[in-house]
């Protein structure tokens, strides 16, 4: 099963992500981000696209410039996310060949984004435009568009979001917080995916 789901590891260390990010994908997620104000952020992302860049989606998180983008690509990265709607960011990721996915939160910068070539959409914060408001988003938006809840979005409510028609969601501190083992963070995972097939199995 492809869930849309994108692990955010904020705060990671480059000498534990290989194995944390070996745990999240058999859990059954299988892509994964290192947001850019972690520590040593491109020490972990190319370690984890050495180790799992056949099978799993690879990149960063907190992306805001060009030249961020050109660094995740060297090191062997494929998905760029951002919190923000920067649409040279979005035409360098694709003219690299890699995903982009920024953050929106108004029908303007859904659309920004979608013209500038984005993969998909990010609402973020979500708790602050909620389902109610998504939906709203979605009687304009093409059909096809893929829009992933990020903030507010979690296994409790996978169900209310995937009714007003989110396609996904990025998931941070409910799977991963520095400082969690292995083991922690598996539970979590694995907690996560369960609720996501669920609600959208």
């Amino acid at each position: 099963m492809n869930r849309e789901i994108i692990a955010i590891l904020r705060g990671v260390q480059p000498n534990e992500v290989v194995g944390l990010c070996e745990t999240i994908l058999e859990a059954g997620i299988d892509k994964i981000e290192v947001p850019l104000n972690s520590p040593d952020p491109f020490d972990s992302i190319g370690a984890i696209a050495r180790a799992f860049g056949g099978q799993a989606l690879i990149g960063a998180g907190t992306v805001l410039n060009i030249e961020n983008v050109q660094r995740v690509k060297d090191v062997g990265g494929e998905l760029i996310v951002s919190p923000d709607c920067n649409v040279a960011v979005i035409k360098k990721a694709k003219e690299l060949g890699m995903q982009s996915w920024p953050g929106v939160m108004t029908p303007t910068e859904c659309f920004a984004a979608l013209h500038a070539g984005a993969d998909g959409l990010k609402i973020f914060p979500g708790d602050l435009v909620g389902p109610k408001g998504l939906k709203a988003y979605r009687a304009v938006l093409p059909s096809d568009a893929s829009v992933y809840a990020v903030g507010g979005a979690g296994p409790d409510n996978f169900a209310e979001w995937a009714a007003a028609g989110a396609t996904g969601f990025g998931i941070g501190s409910a799977i991963y917080k520095a400082g969690l083992s292995v083991a922690e963070v598996r539970a979590r995972a694995d907690a996560i995916v369960a609720a996501y097939d669920k609600a959208l199995g």
